[in-house]
């Protein structure tokens, strides 16, 4: 079963490519991939790595958790699920009476 991590302190020019070989070294990476955001396209300083198995993904933890990549110190630890938000909705300004039209 695949183990994904996350890792947090990435240098901003980063990109999937580089993420891939930085874990590479210490298993089978299944995926990896540097957040970005979504209208600068700008990479956010973490990203996700999926590993093949558990063991490898805690030797990863192990051999890059604190370490130093480019001044800056990696924070790799097993991914929590992702949080339900509520969806929002463009419309809803409208919707609880911001009509401007009165005016």
């Amino acid at each position: 079963m695949a183990s994904k991590l996350y890792v947090g302190g990435l240098a901003y020019s980063v990109n999937d490519d580089q993420l891939r070989e930085m874990f590479a070294a210490l298993g089978t990476v299944v995926s990896a991939q540097v957040i970005v955001d979504r209208f600068t396209n700008q990479s956010k300083g973490f990203g996700f790595v999926e590993m093949s198995t558990e063991a490898e993904a805690q030797q990863a933890i192990k051999e890059l958790n604190g370490k130093d990549m480019g001044g800056r110190p990696l924070m790799v630890n097993a991914a929590r699920p992702r949080e339900e938000r509520p969806r929002n909705s463009f419309d809803s300004s409208r919707q609880q009476g911001n009509n401007r039209s009165r005016y």
